[in-house]
Order: C-alpha cells, then structure tokens, then sequence
C-alpha cells in the first residue's frame, strides 16, 4: 500500500454559515483502504493536518459493525465560531470538513482536486506509517497530533467552562479525539514493546501519550533526558495556550478527578475509596435507629426519591440523618431525586387491611416451621434488625404485652372466624418498650381490632387488641396473552367503570405524554421490564396492550410502576411543574439533586437557568442516565453542564436503561459511560439491583457479588431500600473496602524438578 494517491473535495454550501464546506472522497487514503478503491472520508482516523492557513480536521469513521462510542466535533455557527457538535455513535455517516479562505474556490457546485502543501510533507510522511510497518512512536506522535488539534478546534467552547472544570472539559475533547480513531493495530503495538494500554488512559489522555512517546524515543537513542518534550518534533509552531502546558500532567489529572468527587460526595473516612449510597422511605421514620444503623454499616450518603412520599416525611428522615450524623461524628450527605417525567402506572383501588400468617409447609402439607409473629406496642418501631418475622402486629396496650411470658399462648378468632393460637417463645427489650416473639403453627388472617386474649390458671384474664393493619398492597396479575386498557382516568373513576371482561384489565395512568406519543404495533414495558406488551390500539383517552412477556404463573403490576416506550417518539419537558415544586425543598434540605430522565442539551440549559435564578451554585448535581438518547448524548450534556460551578456527577440508571435500550447492550453502555466520566473527571453513582437478593431475601446470588465487586471502579454504589438492607450495606462495604478488597488468594508455588520437564 501507498500513501495519499489523491485527495478530492466537492463543495457543499451550508444555509447556516457563510464558510464553505468540503466532501472528501480520496483514493488509497493513508494506506487503510485497499489501492484503487474510491471512498468518502469515513474511516475511524481523524487526522489534523497543518497548512498555511491554520489547522484543519478530516472527520471519518470506519464502515464497520455499529460500535458504542460517542465522540464530538465542531462547526461553525451563524457567527461563523466553532460550536461543537455530536455524532451520537459512530454509525458511518458522512462527515462534512470546513475549509476557511481557499482561494481555490469557484463556486458552490464546482469540484476541486486540493494538492498537499509543501509544508506538509514531513507530517504526511509520519502519518503513512501508521498504514504501513512505521514505529509505534511515529504513530503515537501522530495520534498526538490528532489529540491536540481537536482542542485547538474546540477552543471556543471550551473557553464557555466554568474555571473549576476547564483542565477536566479539556481532557475530555482529548479523550472524545482518542476515541474517535480505529487503533486497534497501535494498541497491539504497544502490548508488544510492554507500554501503556490506551484503552485505560482516559484520566489523562495527553501526558500519556506525552510520556509513551518520550520513553519510546529515549529507548531509541538509549537515554533518557527528563526536560526533553517531544513538542518540537511535532510542531514548528508552538501550542494555542503555551501556560496550558503543565496542566495535564498525570498527578495534576488524578488530583482533579479526586477533588471533583469529594467537592459531590464529600471526602471518604477510615481509609474507604467508595461510597455508599441508600434509598430510603418511610420506613426511615417509623424506627429510631433504622438511619443510625445504616450509617454505622457504612452508608455515606442518603437518596430520598421526591417521586414518593411527601415535605412532611422528606423533613423527618432528613432530621434523623442530621441527629445520627451528629451523634456518630461522620458526616452523610443528602441527595435528593426530582421525579422528572417519568411514566407510571396511577394509583390502584386499597385492598383490605388484613396481614397473612403462614407457617411454612412441606410437600405433604405438614408444617415444618412456625411463623415468627412480631408483637410489639406501635411506639416501639418495628423489630430488631437481627430477626427476620413472618408477620409484625402492633397491640394497642403496653401493659397486655409487658405480661406475657415465654411459653405463654395467646387466642384469638382471625379475619373468617377460625379459632388461632400464638405462643411466647422470646420477650426482648427494645428501644420505648418491650417486645415478644410468638409462634402460630396454622394460617391466619388478622385485622384491625382482632381481640387477643391472654388467660392462665393463677392471674388474670388479659386483653390487647391489635391495630393499625395496613391494607393490602394491590395489584393485577397479568399473564401472557391477557389484555390491558390503560386509560387516563383517575383510579376513582376506573372503579365506575363497567366490570372488564374475563382476561382484560384495566390500569391509569395521568401522563398525556403517553396517549399522545404510542402508535399500534410499538412494545411497551411496565416495572421496570418484567411485563412486556405491544400497543394493539389507541385513542385519545385508552391504549390497549396485549401481554406478550410475563411469568409463568402471572407477573403482579401495582400502582406507582415504571412504564417505558423505548421505540415511541416522546418528547418531554426538561423540568416538570413538580420537579420546579420540589426543587425549592431540595435547595433548602439536601446537598445533592438529582435530575432524571435528562436527554440533550436543552435539558441541561434548562436546569441551569433554574439553578441561576434560584442562585444555587454551589448545589450538587447528578445527571440520571435513563435512556437511548442521554446515553448518546451525554459527552455534550457534560460539556453544557461544566459552564456552571455547581458540584457535578453521573448516576447509571440501570434500570430505565436497560428497558429502554436492550438487555445485551446495558454492559456495553455500562463501560462507555464510566470511561467518558472518567476522562470528565466527573464521578460515577452505580445504581439500581445492587446485591437486590441480599437486600429482599437476606442471601446474595454469586454474580451479584461480583457485580458488586466491580462497583471499585466507579465513585459511589447505591442500594435501594429492602427487608435486609442493613446487612446489604454491611457486606457491600466490606466488598468495597479493605476488608475484602486488600485480601489475597494464597497459591501455592510449584517448583519443576527436573523430572516433570521430561
């Protein structure tokens, strides 16, 4: 293969600028393309190429398999300024290259052939050989080139970041340039000669390559001078910002990506490198110690969801934060979630307030192990965290359960009348009273004002009475091949509605952005993936959805779940009047707020000027990734959201983005997203099924574990609420921190005699 046989450029005019623009087409282009063999410019390489009247770009990409890697580039705006811009995934879409004052144009439908300037040619002879057998350093002197021209592009927008987040926006143009190049073969390269692997450099892009470059030359001439710079051999002119040059070493890049997470999340104590975040409810509020207990098992940061709940309970768990924080001496951050225009399912009909008791059963039916019955007075709380009941009831009178002792029976008439038994088998001291464990050997249905009767043969007859039941979670179970009419009617209304034939259920849901968005034929999803449908028919006020994906037996869909419609065209308002509401409470309670659903740029202005107005700039922000479109483009939105000074961070919502994209790809998007934030400077929240058996059933599956593991790499781990998340909380730390992390598998050496190399 040669070199550039040939390079063409036709002219394409641009109604929204007056600097023209050029279509390369070339043939045999750096030796990528096989002789002869006409192509646009599409290749993975971007190469700078210096003239006489500036530096230019050639944006490419390579026509292979779709690949997630989202990059950017820059052109120009109405006022003729370089406004970068984003090719969401390298797909091989064509690439238009300004070109300012060429005196070689005639017009705009003329074609012309544009020769390589004769102050080219040592640069061109060094970008041949990365076609060709050249040095691995002449090829890293070139994608150093490439790096460093991409900021020289980008340097007006750059100048927009806020000076806090400069040197980091920077390091990502770097990284964004880095990424946009089909190395593949250098990477092998430099595996070979033992240096640095390119995929991992994106903390500090450019002094990598600086220093991969300097040892490679000084292995050439066998010395090494410190105060060499390899700027001379690629340049005859010196950089854009000459002050710029001692700002992207890599302690300086490792140190800013350190300060930008402790400026979010706060600096970690007693040696820890991750911390933990926990959603948490109103279950926060009905047991005194239930936050003291989390931040003692490691919790370094609360989310409370504004999607549920209300001010009232919002301020209680945050005073609780503040007096256990205070109480401990370790300080815990607030972050706060806006709902943000997430779809969900409306609120379903109560059902009644009655709790089952079940003692577990063999295959033959007979019981094997009693339930365990919570008793306790309501100000008690709920049980301790070390017993796992069956059912918690609360009695009315402390005195009726300061009575009762072990091996005492308690009677009782349940929900339908049958005569029951609970019998005394631990009595605890807990924190405002005294607490019993009871054993019932035969199924129950127990309700508010259920009379519990307590009698002996030497005291008197004692009575309790239990309360405050709660009612029935509801739901509908839907199965496959069932239909579902959603409507935008309130549940109040639903239940005027005429009785739904056998196999059809009906379901609210109050967003009109649903109604007006869904076509027949497009899926639909509902709790976060469990229950797939496709639309079959739609009118203003009901869609209706035949059930294609569901368990075997019936998959339960209650109030308040997620709906996602990945293939619909919906558009959302950045900030709903809700999230405008809340945010009000969160600027005056919490530390960090937590934007969902963010999706393009706009969204990010939007919020900006909310955060200006109310004069928030020192509000920490976590950008939510939740779907196909903030995926793609997050690289701007991290740009648009370095122009202010507020702290700022990454969650992966794995949840939403799964749905929304694709089971296969979550893994993928997963890594890009933790490697663009990496090259940011901005730290990562890992969120959504973190160790989710361990929290539910109190024993994690193996590959939550490891999942676990791998939460090292990112900033934050977040665990939502359950039965046993204080255990999940203690077992997450230790997997995170020292007490795992720094444990080593012992293997034991093996010595070959000379006999086993027979």
């Amino acid at each position: 293969m040669s070199g550039v046989s040939s390079l063409s450029a036709s002219l394409v005019t641009n109604p929204t600028s007056r600097l023209p623009y050029y279509a390369i087409q070339c043939t045999d282009f750096l030796g990528f393309v096989p002789k002869g063999r006409p192509i646009n410019v599409t290749l993975s390489w971007r190469f700078p190429v210096r003239t006489q009247v500036g530096v230019i770009q050639l944006f490419g990409l390579h026509r292979t398999k779709f690949k997630l890697k989202s990059f950017a580039f820059s052109v120009p705006n109405e006022n003729d300024q370089a406004e970068l811009c984003d090719s969401g995934t390298c797909t091989g879409d064509e690439m238009l290259v300004p070109f300012e004052n060429d005196e070689n144009l005639k017009g705009p439908d003329e074609e012309i052939v544009s020769s390589v300037l004769r102050t080219e040619v040592d640069l061109l002879r060094t970008v041949e050989h990365l076609g060709n057998k050249g040095s691995v350093v002449e090829k890293l002197r070139a994608v150093y080139l490439h790096v460093l021209a991409s900021e020289q592009w980008n340097a007006s927008q750059l100048k927009l970041c806020h000076r806090n987040y400069l040197d980091s926006a920077t390091n990502l143009i770097h990284y964004l340039a880095l990424r946009c190049l089909d190395i593949q073969q250098l990477k092998e390269d430099l595996t070979l000669v033992g240096l640095m692997n390119l995929e991992i450099i994106n903390l500090h892009v450019l002094s990598s390559l600086n220093a991969s470059i300097r040892l490679l030359e000084a292995l050439k001439s066998n010395s090494l001078n410190p105060k060499d710079s390899i700027s001379a051999g690629i340049f005859t002119e010196k950089r854009l910002d000459p002050q710029n040059d001692g700002k992207f070493t890599i302690q300086t890049m490792r140190e800013k990506a350190s300060s930008n997470s402790e400026f979010l999340l706060g600096r970690l104590q007693d040696g820890r490198t991750t911390h933990i975040m926990v959603t948490v409810g109103q279950e926060a509020t009905e047991n005194e110690t239930f936050i003291t207990d989390l931040m003692k098992a490691g919790t370094s940061i609360i989310r409370i969801n504004c999607a549920h709940g209300n001010p009232s309970i919002w301020s209680e768990i945050i005073k609780r934060v503040k007096e256990s924080s205070q109480m401990l001496e370790k300080r815990c951050r607030i972050l706060m979630d806006l709902a943000g225009p997430k779809l969900r399912t409306g609120k379903l009909k109560s059902g009644p307030s009655v709790v089952k008791i079940s003692p577990k059963k063999n295959a033959s039916g007979n019981v094997v192990f009693p339930a365990q019955v919570w008793l306790s007075h309501r100000e008690a709380g709920p049980p301790p965290t070390h017993l796992s009941p069956d059912a918690v009831l609360f009695v009315d009178d402390q005195q009726f359960l300061s009575e009762l002792e072990i091996g005492d029976t308690i009677r009782f008439s349940d929900a339908r009348g049958k005569k029951r038994m609970l019998r005394i088998s631990k009595k605890i001291h807990v924190f405002s009273g005294t607490g019993c464990v009871a054993e019932c050997t035969t199924t129950a249905y127990v309700q508010s004002g259920t009379e519990l009767h307590l009698k002996g043969k030497k005291r008197r007859p004692q009575l309790g009475k239990v309360v405050d039941v709660p009612a029935v979670e509801p739901y509908i179970r839907l199965r496959v091949g069932d239909l579902l009419v959603i409507t935008r009617c309130s549940s109040s209304e639903l239940d005027k509605l005429p009785v739904s034939m056998s196999g059809t259920h009906k379901i609210t849901c109050s967003s009109g952005y649903l109604f007006d968005s869904v076509k027949p034929g497009e899926p639909i999803a509902f709790d976060d993936g469990k229950i797939w449908g496709v639309i079959k028919g739609t009118d203003i006020s009901e869609i209706i959805v035949s059930i294609t994906h569901a368990s075997p037996k019936g998959s339960k869909l209650g109030s308040d779940k997620s709906i996602n419609i990945p293939e619909s065209n919906i558009r959302f308002e950045g900030l709903t009047s809700k999230d405008l509401m809340d945010l009000e409470f969160v600027a005056a309670h919490a530390d960090i707020v937590g934007v969902s659903f963010v999706r393009d740029i706009h969204d990010i202005v939007v919020l900006r000027q909310e955060l200006e107005k109310r004069k928030l700039q020192n509000l920490g922000v976590i950008l939510k990734i939740e779907t196909k479109s903030g995926f793609e483009n997050l690289p701007l939105m991290l740009l648009e959201a370095m122009k202010s000074s507020n702290p700022l961070g990454v969650m992966i919502a794995r949840g939403d983005l799964a749905v929304e994209c694709g089971w296969e790809m979550l893994a993928d998007m997963q890594e890009e997203i933790i490697s663009l934030c990496g090259a940011a400077h901005i730290p990562v929240v890992w969120a959504t099924q973190v160790l989710e058996s361990l929290v539910k059933s109190g024993v994690p599956t193996r590959a939550e574990i490891t999942d676990a593991a791998h939460g090292r790499r990112v900033k934050c781990v977040m665990l939502n609420k359950g039965k046993h998340i204080v255990k999940a909380v203690s077992t997450l730390d230790n997997i995170l921190h020292s007490k795992s992390a720094e444990r080593k598998v012992d293997v034991k050496p093996v010595i070959l005699s000379s006999h086993h190399l027979r």
